[in-house]
């Protein structure tokens, strides 16, 4: 007893001084990284006015600012020891020498819209830092040669709208949510509603400027076609710091077509799903018809599924109508359900901003409702039966907060090879599925709750979609599929999520460009390429 009494006199004293030597380590090693960054950066670009931590009062708002999935954003999400707002490459080229010199963990966040929050948390116990890209976000574009250096803190809402306003007859294929960041969405693969047309991001990039773990600026010429080709879909963070992107524009006409029709499981919602899986692949390329499918409650209160069709065609509505009424005439798409804008008013309609919204929202970072949120991943490549749909529709019904998007393939994403770019899902793909939920309630046991739903209908779709492996979207970052921890079986963990992000040959492909650029594993994340000796 006298024993037990003494130890529990002593023990919060112990708490208090292993607290108190932890929190002195750590002030220390972010004492030292940071003279050595003021040190090696170019004193004609001060990096001392880019460095944030924990004793600034502006961290906090710093590192929440581009947070877009609230799960990371709790008082227990661990905390880099310092962000780096860079405005220079010699700001990354001093970060990298530091880092190696200091052993710290980096991370380079664009955007923050990765679902696993990996641009700016860690699962692992070691220091780390953010270098954040935002500040970095010029879009120069060349209509003469239809061309844009883009960087990669810019989002997508700033690209569409800087060649809005050179052009209307130009585009870019990239995703439809205007705050995402153009480096993780560009060296991921990056798709959008004019992917059946032309194809990726990645399939429409032609040069790149990269920083390299030595910290040597590199462009395509420079870097070489192996690294060049790894960073256009194998995800850059695994290989050094993308700075730009060079983008090849596409064309569009003066006046496209969209529409958003909706209908519910009390309308032969089966049926309608039905021939959208035998069709959408296969509609002629200027059409992109999405389907995605929620749970609402009707005026009884009863749970239904209600579907929405958002639809882009680069053409004007009169055609759109004839097309779709000899190939997908169980839609019921009527003349007065089109709308004919420019492409650039087509991105805010397909973002449901109102008719008539100033394309300048585009260049709003803080537009959209953020929430805790996970995301998973799938393929189709044979269709699902009438009498499928309606188990999918049941099992959503049992579940919470369920969202399905199905994204169509075929077109432009059947012509190229699946080993021209990482990504690999090519020809013989119906269409990729998102499975999403979003959730109100913070704290960890209502992620916990909400997760294990996404999870449950992820098993559930398991005889609708591909196998062996059973593939997934790379930027659709999922942790359930696999983590690397970077031990001495890195390269066979690697293959659990590897060969679904990329297949086989491409992910060996990816291993064998990492050992050459990045051989001791500087850059590196929970689902990174690991080296072939690791």
């Amino acid at each position: 007893m006298a024993i037990m009494s003494i130890f529990n006199l002593i023990f919060p004293f112990l708490l208090v001084l292993l607290y108190s030597q932890s929190s002195a380590t750590c002030s220390s090693i972010t004492n030292r990284f940071t003279r050595c960054l003021n040190h090696r950066a170019d004193p004609s670009f001060p990096i001392n006015g880019q460095l944030y931590t924990s004793r600034n009062s502006s961290f906090p708002s710093v590192f929440q600012a581009y947070i877009r999935n609230l799960r990371f954003n709790e008082s227990t999400t661990p905390k880099p020891i310092v962000i780096i707002t860079a405005l220079h490459p010699s700001h990354i080229q001093a970060a990298i020498v530091c880092a190696k010199t200091h052993r710290l963990l980096m991370k380079t966040r664009s955007g923050g819209h990765d679902y696993e929050g990996l641009s700016y948390v860690t699962n692992s116990n070691q220091p780390f830092f953010v270098v954040d890209m935002f500040k970095l976000c010029s879009v120069n574009i060349s209509i003469e040669d239809e061309t844009a250096w883009v960087q990669t803190g810019a989002t997508l809402g700033e690209v569409y709208y800087r060649i809005a306003e050179k052009s209307n007859t130009h585009a870019f294929p990239a995703g439809i949510c205007p705050t995402v960041g153009v480096g993780g969405h560009f060296s991921g693969g990056g798709y959008g509603n004019l992917m059946r047309k032309y194809g990726l991001a990645v399939d429409n990039i032609v040069d790149a400027q990269l920083i390299d773990v030595n910290g040597k600026l590199l462009n395509r010429k420079s870097m070489g076609e192996e690294l060049f080709w790894a960073i256009t879909g194998g995800g850059g963070v695994s290989f050094g710091v993308i700075l730009a992107y060079k983008i090849k524009l596409v064309r569009v006409p003066p006046v496209v077509t969209v529409f958003n029709i909706q209908r519910t499981s009390q309308q032969n919602l089966s049926t309608i799903a039905h021939r959208w899986i035998q069709v959408a692949d296969k509609l002629d390329n200027d059409v992109f018809v999405r389907m995605t499918f929620d749970v609402i409650n009707n005026r009884n209160g009863k749970k239904i599924i209600r579907a929405t069709f958002p639809t882009l065609y680069l053409g004007k509505s009169a055609a759109l109508v004839k097309l779709m009424n000899k190939d997908f005439p169980q839609l019921g798409l009527k003349k007065s359900d089109c709308i004919e804008m420019s492409w650039i008013e087509s991105v805010l309609f397909y973002r449901d901003f109102s008719i008539g919204t100033p394309t300048t929202a585009l260049l709003s970072r803080t537009g959209e409702k953020l929430n805790p949120l996970k995301i998973k991943s799938d393929y189709v490549k044979e269709p699902i039966s009438k009498q499928g749909f309606e188990f999918i529709f049941k099992k959503m019904k049992e579940l919470e907060n369920q969202l399905l998007d199905f994204n169509p393939y075929g077109g432009r994403m059947s012509e190229i090879s699946e080993f021209a770019k990482p990504f690999p899902h090519r020809s013989g793909n119906i269409a990729k599925i998102q499975y999403e939920v979003n959730w109100e309630e913070l704290g960890v046991e209502a992620a916990k709750r909400y997760v294990n739903f996404t999870r449950m209908m992820y098993d559930y779709m398991t005889p609708f979609v591909s196998k062996n492996p059973r593939a997934a979207f790379l930027n659709y970052r999922d942790l359930d599929i696999g983590v690397n921890s970077h031990g001495k079986n890195a390269y066979a963990e690697g293959m659990i999520y590897g060969h679904k992000y990329f297949k086989e040959t491409n992910y060996n492909r990816l291993t064998m460009v990492k050992t050459s650029v990045d051989p001791n594993n500087f850059f590196r994340n929970e689902q990174s390429i690991p080296t072939l000796s690791s």
